[in-house]
């Protein structure tokens, strides 16, 4: 087996690389369903009284994964931050100072 010259990924390099494979493949979709509900009201020939049933139903169903997209899409982009906040000295010094190893 050949080795490998190139140095193995920090654990932020991957999460960011994730996250954006995340973000990148919700977003497909949700393009995807809009581009769908706009084809299915837009192009599609509806009876003269109404809506067709099964016409109702599948953008029923569209609306409804949109809305779930929406929101998933915003939660995992909205929490990337959240957890990886880096202490400052002054928090890890006092972090120190409170679990006793403060000797210099």
């Amino acid at each position: 087996m050949a080795s490998r010259s190139k140095d193995r990924l920090s654990q932020e390099d991957i999460k960011a690389r994730l996250m954006f494979l995340i973000g990148a493949v919700l977003s497909f979709v949700f393009l995807i369903v809009t581009l769908g509900i706009t084809y299915a009201l837009i192009f599609v020939t509806q009876p003269i009284g109404g809506q067709a049933p099964n016409d109702a139903a599948f953008i029923d169903l569209l609306k409804t994964l949109a809305i779930f997209l929406t929101g998933s899409l915003g939660g995992v982009l909205a929490s990337n931050g959240l957890k990886d906040k880096h202490k400052s000295e002054y928090e890890k010094a006092i972090e120190k100072r409170l679990s006793g190893n403060d000797t210099p």
